[in-house]
């Protein structure tokens, strides 16, 4: 079965374009089948991002965890341009996907990389860890990028979800809280939480 979290989707390749205005900021983006959200950017997303944008983290680079076709990553780019964004996936042509994207639109201060969760990220700490998980790999997968997220992040660090209540938010706020001992809910938007835990 081909889903948007296999490390090479096999459904044939149909490239296209799509473009949004994001904090002032127009993108045109290459989406593919075989990827998240490949018709248009997902509700889920564009909070986060609006999240994000307006949080205010420690000094560092930022970590978009599972991050697709890139418009989370590259829109933090954007804002947070004295800032390098690293983004990974564990799905070759998002990431093909994400390179080609930030081209396109002239955003030069992100690495993009392959990773399945943390296992390529080497031992580095972020000032946020931003992700739009992949909830149909599973709960046991979305655990586990929120307990692994804490040793990847500095003192004061921040971890950011965005998730649909119907889809397990309260399980993953659940989480955090077990192993931030904390977690807010920061924002709340047609049934998507927005929910950080801070190191």
């Amino acid at each position: 079965m081909d889903h948007y979290y296999s490390s090479r989707p096999s459904s044939d390749s149909k490239r296209k374009k799509i473009k949004i205005k994001l904090d002032e900021h127009d993108f045109t983006l290459l989406t593919d089948a075989g990827v998240f959200s490949k018709d248009k950017v997902d509700t889920g997303s564009k909070i986060l991002i609006a999240a994000a944008q307006n949080t205010e983290f420690p000094e560092g680079n930022l970590l978009d965890l599972g991050c697709g076709y890139g418009i989370v990553g590259l829109s933090l780019a954007k804002k947070f341009d004295e800032r390098k964004i690293e983004m990974v996936d564990v799905n070759e042509r998002a990431l093909s996907l994400s390179k080609d994207n930030a081209v396109l639109n002239q955003v030069k201060n992100v690495k993009i990389y392959q990773s399945n969760i943390f296992e390529e990220v080497e031992n580095k700490k972020f000032a946020g860890i931003i992700s739009n998980p992949p909830i149909r790999a599973g709960k046991k997968v979305v655990h586990q990028m929120l307990t692994e997220a804490y040793c990847h992040l500095v003192e004061g660090g921040k971890l950011q979800i965005v998730i649909q209540r119907k889809q397990g938010a309260p399980s993953a706020k659940k989480k955090m809280e077990e192993v931030f001992g904390n977690v807010e809910r920061i924002e709340l938007e047609k049934g998507y939480w927005v929910l950080e835990s801070i190191k």
